[in-house]
């Protein structure tokens, strides 16, 4: 049953997620380990996949949707020859083709032409839902539906490995990129075919595997009491991201749900545009709100007193 003294844990928690669980089956894990009622997790990874799994603690729930803003990086390897209906390894093989000889060179000017941005189609196998129904559960019935491709952003793919019948890459991609559906498109760009064997994902923004926290080592931080020094504090939590500071009247407005107008700020970290995120922080660095700028960082200092600079998304501190 929840904790009343757990319950005043907020942040993240940076895991690395087990092959075979869903992202569910973590925050299911972590509730019970912590008493936490309050947990939820950012960027859902597939059941195969491993690697960073954000979790959020408390107030660190109101985070999540500001997480999707970070890029993703995973290392995926590819099996070649063989296309599957869900794109990965789980799937029924479809479709099978030999795989010829590829050269490093041709594999990376393949790879190069994903980079930029580029349209997806969303596979059938996902958990997006059409008509209240998710599209897993309509494939299982053998049911296909129209899907309106989308974009993703791919910053940056690069070879990893090659050999006769594999294909290890590493893709720092935006939010909402299937890697499965690059890997199936990547393959039929070879002439090949091919499915994705594995996937990992080695980072969230700035939260890495290197740093992330298996559930065994949680599990026994749970045993030794001392798992709150794991948790990342809400701050620390949008490291990375464009933020402004606001005097004490500004943190005074926003715990009445006032944004803070031009004459509120005391400092600008890093460039922003209009309707981009923005941290807001307090004169003691703490996080206050998310928001979207109403004006770009550069116009900040010449604008009216009187005008409000930042849209409020979240608003993280106990309003009045």
């Amino acid at each position: 049953m929840p904790n009343k003294h757990a319950d005043g844990v907020e942040g993240l928690l940076n895991l690395n997620k087990p092959a075979g669980l869903t992202s569910h089956d973590v925050v299911v894990r972590v509730r019970r380990l912590t008493h936490l009622s309050r947990v939820g997790h950012a960027g859902t990874l597939d059941p195969p996949a491993t690697g960073v799994l954000i979790i959020g603690l408390g107030k660190g729930t109101k985070l999540i949707q500001f997480l999707h803003e970070y890029s993703k990086t995973y290392r995926a390897t590819l099996t070649l020859g063989s296309r599957t209906d869900t794109y990965d390894a789980t799937g029924k093989v479809i479709e099978t083709r030999d795989v010829g000889r590829l050269s490093p060179t041709a594999v990376r000017t393949v790879l190069s032409g994903f980079e930029g941005t580029i349209e997806q189609t969303p596979p059938m196998y996902s958990a997006l839902k059409w008509q209240g129904q998710r599209l897993y559960t309509l494939a299982r019935q053998g049911i296909e539906v129209e899907r309106r491709p989308r974009q993703v952003h791919i910053r940056r793919l690069t070879l990893l490995e090659l050999s006769a019948d594999t294909l290890t890459f590493e893709v720092e991609c935006s939010g909402g990129t299937y890697v499965r559906v690059l890997a199936d498109d990547i393959g039929l760009r070879l002439g090949c075919g091919a499915h994705l064997r594995q996937l990992t994902r080695t980072a969230v923004g700035p939260h890495t595997v290197e740093q992330a926290l298996t559930l065994e080592a949680l599990a026994e931080a749970v045993q030794r009491s001392t798992w709150r020094t794991h948790v990342i504090p809400l701050a620390q939590g949008l490291a990375g991201f464009p933020a402004i500071a606001v005097t004490s009247d500004g943190a005074k407005a926003l715990r009445h749900g006032i944004p803070p107008k031009a004459a509120h700020v005391s400092r600008v970290d890093g460039v922003f545009g209009v309707g981009e995120p923005v941290a807001l922080h307090g004169p003691d660095g703490a996080l206050l709100a998310v928001g979207t700028a109403c004006i770009d960082a550069a116009e900040m200092g010449r604008s009216a007193p009187a005008m409000v600079v930042v849209r409020l998304s979240r608003v993280l501190v106990d309003t009045l």
